[in-house]
């Protein structure tokens, strides 16, 4: 048996979940909390419950016994439990079964808020035998499938399934010729056991088939990234069921760590709690996606005094993900924390993608105390190619910089597509999308002898600088070309438009995308009540002028449209494609367009060089930075 790079308390297993029982059986381990689930309570303080490694394994094991009893191998179970701690014994009682889990985040039971479309995605394309849920959750649904009309689509899939009450699972006894330390017979490394959805940022998500051992071997390069082990202490309130939330449940368990889990809605509810739970359990990680920080910042109210007072001593990992990542927003927020005992040295700009099991690399150094990353564009670094002469580079993940278009290397210093070099991390392909997968998980270099095989990542990046910083500069499907050629990508026509009027726009809520080659931008504005047109029409025409001061662009359509209005994905992004659908089918719920012709009135556009500013009095609310 090989030995992780720590000592032999880090057994390479070939699955995560085999990592359960080896803390299960350690005298120190038994009773240490692999899990904690953490909420506001009524009192203000945090109402918290845990699962200790052994009872955690013990219940993997009693969920994953009953479930051999129904079920074959490589059977295909969807998750619809909600977020907490019954989801995370879930997702590991379906991998020690050996079956396909697909976790997703349930829907209104009711499906009355047309948030059920991924619902019938996963159904109509996974074909699962079951689905896992809450009782009270399943009875809502067959209610539904009871007063649905025969030729209901959705009905019908729920209709075929069988549910499981996740609750029966794990409190069923198990007779006791049921012995936990029988032999392993759960997911091979070669066993997918994971459909892990892609965000949907470029495109309608695609399900990506995730083998245990591909899952094994990303967390285990992400751990030594981030150079995790028992004394580490995560905090997370990513959603649970995909990319970097799950991959966080699956690397706690790799490290013998301990992780405080809340929810998103209890995050976007009360930013303050993702602080308080990093003074509280002292927390040494977490990731975040990276329009956190200046929700943080705006709302975070750090100095309440009625409340626990903040400390961020002890972290060293603060994870950055979501690219790209803005310098400013690092900036600003670094100056309102490290009175509160950030360390700057802790910010860990990172890049995965779900294709590649999440992780790929980051662009934080371990053995480096260096607190300023270089710069491109306005954007810090997510990876770092170079790795200092200490650093373990067996099992890291190569990535190149590609011409998308002629599949050629490009020089650093040259923007193209993130090219990721085959690895044990690599997911196996899409389900169903043969052509596809071959498309983007079987790539190969032009004019190149090598047979070695790449994964496009349908990102833009640049390689800059001697320790070869990667900058994720933006998604290839998102550019905008210039009249004259010169593309840009379309975040930095939003963050310019929302430096407009940051009073009265939201930020990250911003969409930019082209319409028959004229330039849209769509903003929501902050929830304000009346709106007078005239303070709208000076909105709409600073963010024109403010667009085309700062990066050239001729705006050809503004649209202010109410809070809510631009799709986004789980962890924030914008969704442009879907936001320019709405926009075109006359989906969206808009409060002011303006057209603008190629001419501009001068006077004007002279008397906007700066931010629009418009008078206090006239500033209902305050901004809700970005919904998850």
């Amino acid at each position: 048996m090989s030995i992780e790079n720590y000592d032999p308390c880090f057994p390479d297993q070939p699955v995560v979940d085999q990592y359960l029982p080896v803390w299960a059986s350690l005298p120190s381990f038994r009773s240490k909390p692999a899990f904690i689930w953490a909420e506001d309570g009524s009192s203000g303080s945090l109402k918290c419950s845990s699962l200790t490694y052994e009872g955690l394994n013990n219940s993997v094991h009693t969920i994953s016994s009953q479930l051999v009893q129904s079920f074959q191998r490589s059977d295909t179970l969807v998750i619809l439990c909600s977020p907490g701690l019954k989801l995370v014994e879930m997702i590991f009682g379906c991998q020690r079964a050996g079956l396909k889990g697909v976790p997703i985040i349930p829907p209104n039971p009711t499906f009355s808020k047309d948030d059920h479309h991924h619902l019938i995605r996963v159904l109509s394309q996974t074909r699962p035998k079951a689905a896992i849920a809450d009782l009270g959750y399943i009875e809502k649904v067959k209610r539904y499938v009871r007063l649905s009309h025969p030729e209901n689509h959705l009905s019908n899939l729920l209709r075929n399934l069988t549910w499981i009450d996740a609750e029966s699972l794990t409190k069923k006894k198990l007779s006791s010729d049921a012995s936990i330390n029988s032999s392993y017979m759960g997911c091979k490394p070669d066993d997918v056991y994971l459909v892990q959805y892609t965000s949907g940022a470029t495109g309608i998500p695609k399900p990506v088939l995730v083998t245990a051992g591909a899952a094994a071997h990303n967390v285990r390069v992400a751990r030594r990234s981030y150079d995790l082990h028992p004394n580490s202490i995560i905090t997370s309130w990513l959603p649970q069921y995909h990319d970097c939330g799950l991959m966080f449940l699956l690397l706690t368990i790799v490290s013998g760590a301990t992780c405080v889990l809340t929810s998103p809605n209890a995050f976007i509810n009360r930013p303050r709690l993702w602080l308080e739970l990093i003074t509280s359990f002292k927390a040494t990680c977490t990731p975040v996606p990276s329009f956190t920080l200046p929700l943080v910042v705006k709302r975070g109210q750090a100095f309440e005094k009625k409340r626990l007072p903040i400390n961020l001593t002890t972290m060293k990992n603060l994870i950055i993900i979501n690219e790209p990542i803005y310098h400013e927003a690092i900036k600003q927020f670094e100056e309102t924390f490290i009175p509160f005992g950030l360390n700057p040295s802790s910010i860990s700009p990172s890049y995965g993608l779900a294709e590649n099991c999440t992780f790929v690399s980051t662009a934080w150094r371990s053995k480096v105390q260096a607190t300023d990353f270089p710069i491109h564009k306005k954007l810090l670094p997510s990876a770092r190619l170079r790795y200092d002469e200490l650093d373990d580079e067996e099992d890291q993940i190569s990535m190149v910089i590609v011409n998308e278009e002629t599949n050629e290397l490009v020089e650093d210093g040259i923007e193209g597509e993130i090219w990721i070099a085959s690895s044990p991390s690599n997911a196996s392909g899409y389900l169903s999308h043969p052509s596809l997968t071959q498309e983007v998980f079987q790539s190969r270099l032009q004019g190149s002898f090598s047979h070695e095989r790449f994964l496009r990542t349908g990102d833009r990046g640049i390689i800059k600088g001697p320790e070869r910083f990667l900058f994720v500069t933006g998604r290839c499907a998102d550019i905008i070309k210039h009249d004259n050629g010169v593309e840009i990508h379309a975040h930095y026509l939003e963050t310019a438009a929302y430096k407009s009027c940051t009073n009265f726009l939201r930020g990250g809520c911003i969409a930019a995308f082209e319409i028959h080659e004229s330039m849209t931008i769509v903003a929501e504005l902050q929830k304000i009540s009346d709106e007078e047109d005239g303070m709208l029409k000076r909105i709409c025409e600073g963010i024109k002028v403010f667009v085309e001061r700062e990066e050239g662009i001729h705006v050809g359509i503004v649209a202010l449209v109410k809070s809510g209005s631009i799709p986004k994905t789980t962890s924030g992004k914008i969704q442009r494609w879907l936001a320019k659908a709405r926009f075109m089918w006359g989906k969206m719920d808009i409060v002011m367009e303006m057209k603008f012709d190629k001419e501009v009135d001068n006077s004007f556009k002279k008397s906007l060089g700066k931010p629009l500013k418009i008078n206090q009095s006239e500033s209902r609310k305050n901004v809700l930075y970005s919904n998850l």
